[in-house]
């Protein structure tokens, strides 16, 4: 699998994840000139921006270690910009779901909930 792919495969299985456990999707790779947010979803009235990342062996680190603080600064650009575009969404949550594939078939996803540096 190409990085591409890869990234298609995590967004994915984050998208079933969060279906699973009630969360309505409400955007997924949302863009703002050069920001983008993964996947933009709602539970219980609290909007979340979830960031997605996915790799292919932890060889470099895990997936997590790779958000780091400009990352997270666009991720705030970016959710700012959103809540500008869409005012009715007044609290928000950032939250991180990390994937570690083996192949299509084995595969370990962490959730990780309100992140925030």
């Amino acid at each position: 699998m190409n990085n591409k792919d890869t990234g298609f495969f995590g967004e994915n299985k984050a998208v079933e994840f969060l279906v699973a456990h009630q969360y309505e999707i409400l955007f997924r790779n949302w863009r703002y000139k050069h920001l983008e947010i993964d996947i933009i979803a709602q539970k219980e009235g609290l909007l979340h921006i979830v960031e997605v990342k996915t790799r292919s062996s932890v060889a470099f680190g895990y997936p997590e270690k790779s958000i780091h603080y400009i990352k997270m600064q666009y991720l705030k650009n970016a959710a700012a910009m959103f809540q500008y575009q869409y005012p009715l969404w007044k609290y928000l949550q950032f939250d991180v779901i990390a994937i570690v594939l083996s192949d299509h078939t084995n595969w370990e996803l962490s959730f990780f909930e309100d992140v925030y540096f």
